[in-house]
């Protein structure tokens, strides 16, 4: 006779809570990344995919100087842009935390989240008129005479950038407020005892302890900006291809679903060196 314990109806209830949440993982998550993951290992042959296991996507990519030019393309830009958008956010960051009054802090934070609220194809478009040949920069800077015809600006990585930063600076925003706003005023108090200046205690104190919203705000920039289709399709143009483009190619001109899997695994893998850099080195910092 088969004794059952609390322990086992504890065991098979957490089971139960736990059961419907894996099988969301595995059924939209993991299975279609394993799919994904075991097509890149195929190859296309004329209009027919071929089920055979083999390396000659991953090969490809790194014999195709298109292939490795998108990937630096895409490093290139969002690396800048998660630069950018951290300089530009600690300081709006630091001002809605510690210059604007408390009860005027949530009103501020709504401002800095408007973007939020347009459209992010709308916002894209925008920009692509602003910073058209007849847009609004175009226009002041003629009509200032800084120059005498229109400038190329549209279309360009610098465009790109742009509208890259104006998104992401906000998002940045709201993970720094966060520490900020935890940050004990004890700390600086300590520091200015111990004859720290401003600038002393903003680099030895303040600092370390806003890094991991800092790193978290930076790591999210990352991702959502390397995986971006959108921004460089229609501010940056086809002049410079990224990674998403080149798989959006593979996919609507070619139909090579292999090359586009194995492509998007590239791009996972990215990723997932820049989350273990981010980790370890926050790791190093929280020590």
């Amino acid at each position: 006779m088969t004794v059952i314990t609390l322990e086992d109806v504890d065991r098979r209830r957490a089971w139960g809570f736990v059961a419907p949440a894996l099988l969301w993982i595995i059924a939209f998550f993991v299975a279609p990344f394993v799919f994904m993951a075991a097509m890149s290992l195929w190859k296309r042959e004329g209009r027919e995919i071929v089920r055979v296991w083999s390396l000659d996507n991953y090969l490809r990519f790194f014999s195709e100087s298109a292939f490795l030019k998108g990937l630096t393309n895409s490093v290139e830009i969002t690396l800048t842009v998660t630069v950018l958008s951290v300089l530009l956010a600690y300081p709006l960051a630091w001002i809605i935390a510690e210059r604007v009054p408390r009860r005027f802090q949530r009103m501020a934070l709504i401002l800095a989240i408007l973007p939020f609220w347009t459209s992010y194809v709308v916002r894209s478009y925008s920009w692509l008129l602003v910073l058209s040949k007849n847009g609004v920069i175009n226009q002041a800077l003629m009509g200032l005479g800084v120059v005498a015809e229109p400038i190329e600006i549209a279309s360009t990585r610098s465009a790109t950038v742009l509208g890259f930063v104006h998104f992401f600076v906000m998002l940045l925003t709201l993970t720094i407020y966060s520490n900020l706003i935890q940050l004990s005023p004890n700390y600086r108090r300590a520091a200015a005892d111990l004859g720290a200046n401003a600038f002393q205690t903003f680099w030895h104190v303040v600092l370390p302890l806003t890094l991991p919203g800092i790193m978290t705000g930076a790591f999210l920039t990352f991702v959502l900006c390397i995986g971006d289709y959108v921004t460089p399709q229609i501010l940056g143009g086809n002049n410079e291809l990224v990674l998403p483009q080149i798989i959006m190619l593979q996919l609507g001109r070619r139909a090579d679903f292999p090359m586009a899997a194995a492509l998007s695994i590239i791009l996972m893998l990215v990723v997932t060196l820049a989350y273990v850099l981010c980790a370890r080195w926050l790791k190093i910092e929280r020590a």
